[in-house]
């Protein structure tokens, strides 16, 4: 039977990386390639009612055992796209057999290396299997990691002398770093009664405290003239934009914030002096606070406008996602639940507030309770990215438990 990570290594293989400049659901081919495989492997393994919809949502459901009928049906997602930060094609994993704690050299030539000093998380493997990248792209631990520990557990479920298991349901879902994973997700015809994202972090991680989201796109209209006479007639679109960033909080940035702490994100500026576009990401934990950021950014706007002439600036704000607590306070029944099956598997549950958010975060909102759990999976969307072995094999564990283990009246 085939192990977790023999999955991922297969699932990574095939170029996921979703592209918000596409409007197409899922956004990118890759994504409807992966969710083909695994749409025919979930029924080569014998999981019923498996369907790929129209948007590349991917769904399927396995029946109790006899006498667990009346049990609650527990859904476990994961998502099958990766960010676009990182290249994700052509990826290279390599197995770090038996880690020494000591700096890997990801790649020489690039100066690429992971080191204790920068990742103080690294020696805790000491004597682990991890997989790493080369260096040049990200790895895919995010989400592929759960993907893999999903189908794992559940082929181990369906196996003949399988111990025995309350009803539960299948997703995997495309445009989740973009933040489109739960646009068409069918929570009805999911029927679980709650579910759990299957979604990174260490061994041990139960996550129900997401930011609240918005995404906020700035476009700064300039008056381009030759530089030879532009003195009192050019307006510098780009140094405009680089004004209304100076507006901000400065220290208020994802490098200079932590736990509760709320943020401002630049995630990408363009243009000239005619028109320049930045993009960003608004997020704090508490909601009042996260309205507050949002008035102040179309303050900022309001400003610029006042300053050099209406319409100069065009500001929209966007809600993406909420603060899942804000549900989940009612329902710490299924966040209990992890809990017991961790312990169960000998794991001290970890909880804190994600510094982001998951498919969870609006599917809670949506009527589905949904908690994240660990992956085994560190430093996603970059080329540090790195995910280990063992820890695939704990997750596995866990999601059996999850689904094995009686529920509480």
């Amino acid at each position: 039977m085939e192990q977790a990570y023999e999955r991922f290594l297969r699932y990574i293989a095939i170029d996921t990386t979703s592209d918000e400049q596409f409007p197409s659901c899922p956004s990118t081919p890759g994504q409807l390639e992966l969710a083909r495989l695994l749409a025919d492997e979930m029924r080569q393994m014998g999981v019923s009612n498996v369907r790929l919809d129209e948007f590349g949502y991917v769904y399927g459901f396995v029946p109790a055992s006899p006498g667990r009928e009346d049990d609650p049906v527990i859904g476990l997602i994961s998502h099958m796209d990766t960010s676009n930060a990182m290249p994700g094609a052509n990826i290279k994993p390599r197995i770090v057999k038996n880690y020494d704690g000591g700096v890997i050299v990801l790649n020489e030539e690039k100066g690429v290396a992971l080191s204790p000093a920068e990742f103080d998380f690294l020696p805790q493997y000491a004597g682990k299997d991890l997989i790493v990248t080369d260096g040049t792209t990200l790895l895919g631990a995010d989400d592929k990691a759960g993907i893999a520990e999903i189908l794992t557990a559940a082929q181990q479920l369906l196996a003949p002398g399988a111990p025995s298991h309350g009803p539960f349901a299948i997703a995997f879902t495309p445009d989740e770093e973009i933040g489109r994973g739960a646009d068409h997700f069918d929570v009805a015809g999911f029927g679980a009664a709650y579910a759990y994202t299957l979604d990174g972090g260490a061994v041990g991680e139960i996550e129900y405290e997401t930011f609240n989201a918005a995404a906020g796109r700035v476009v700064v209209h300039g008056v381009s003239i030759h530089p030879g006479s532009a003195r009192g007639k050019m307006k510098n679109s780009i140094l405009m934009g680089m004004e209304f960033q100076q507006l901000l909080p400065v220290f208020e940035n994802p490098a200079c914030t932590d736990g509760y702490e709320g943020f401002f994100h630049l995630t990408g500026m363009s243009g000239n002096e005619e028109r320049t576009e930045l993009h960003y990401i608004i997020r704090d934990h508490d909601r009042e606070k996260f309205n507050r950021r949002k008035a102040l950014f179309e303050a900022a706007g309001r400003f610029m406008n006042e300053k050099y002439g209406l319409g100069t600036v065009e500001l929209t704000v966007t809600d993406t996602y909420y603060n899942m607590q804000e549900v989940l306070k009612d329902r710490m029944d299924v966040v209990d639940r992890a809990r017991r099956a961790m312990e169960a598997c000998g794991i001290t549950p970890v909880s804190m507030p994600v510094r982001g958010g998951t498919d969870g975060s609006r599917l809670s909102f949506m009527g589905l309770p949904c908690p994240n759990l660990f992956t085994g999976g560190h430093n996603g969307h970059g080329r540090h990215e790195l995910v280990c072995m063992q820890s695939m094999d704990t997750a596995v564990q866990v999601i059996k438990q999850l689904l094995t283990m009686p529920h509480e009246e």
